[in-house]
């Protein structure tokens, strides 16, 4: 990375709102990898935190009240955004309806921004939550990138700190991020001299 270019904004988007989840250890793993380097900066979106409106209004109509104030908590933070790390678990094959939610109410916000993934679960890692959330993003016309981190029976591989004990995970962490950093650059040079066309 240049000494000049200013690092990226990496919204960490957690989608696990279910009780006794275990989204906070995974996330405080990566946020612990994103921490150590200088060329990204994260902001970690807790979606158990900060929930989003459920309920859509109907096309043209004006949202329930309560809706902009809820979704002022994370819309903005979205927006300044560079790129973005979807950290879910898979539920029923799939990702969570929280995480859907958050991705619908917002549309702008992922145009022409990378997007890497961090699952986990059981014997699967959340693979299968990971190749749905792929076509999900392209429709948002955001960039999904090729490396992701799969914790294949997550509870196994932190200790009761909270400590990753497995080195290849953190390997993972590693080269998804540097695959992140590289799309993120690019696309956000790429938008300085020519807006992105939706």
């Amino acid at each position: 990375m240049p000494a000049t270019a200013e690092p990226l904004r990496v919204a960490v988007l957690v989608g696990s709102t279910r009780e006794g989840r275990f989204a906070p250890v995974v996330t405080k793993w990566l946020t612990g990898h994103l921490d150590q380097r200088d060329d990204l900066r994260a902001d970690v979106v807790d979606l158990a935190e900060t929930p989003l409106p459920t309920v859509f209004p109907a096309f043209g109509q004006q949202p329930p009240p309560g809706t902009e104030e809820r979704l002022a908590l994370v819309s903005p933070r979205l927006a300044a955004a560079d790129a973005f790390v979807l950290v879910t678990p898979e539920y029923n094959h799939s990702f969570p309806a929280s995480l859907k939610n958050a991705i619908d109410w917002h549309g702008t916000e992922w145009h022409g921004k990378p997007v890497g993934f961090v699952s986990y679960g059981g014997l699967s890692g959340g693979l299968r939550a990971v190749e749905q959330l792929r076509v999900v993003m392209a429709e948002v016309n955001a960039a999904t990138i090729r490396n992701t981190v799969s914790l294949h029976n997550a509870w196994s591989r932190f200790d009761e700190d909270g400590t990753c004990t497995d080195p290849a995970a953190d390997t993972a962490a590693k080269a998804l991020l540097d695959q992140l950093a590289w799309w993120g650059h690019a696309l956000r040079d790429a938008k300085s001299v020519r807006d992105y066309v939706a």
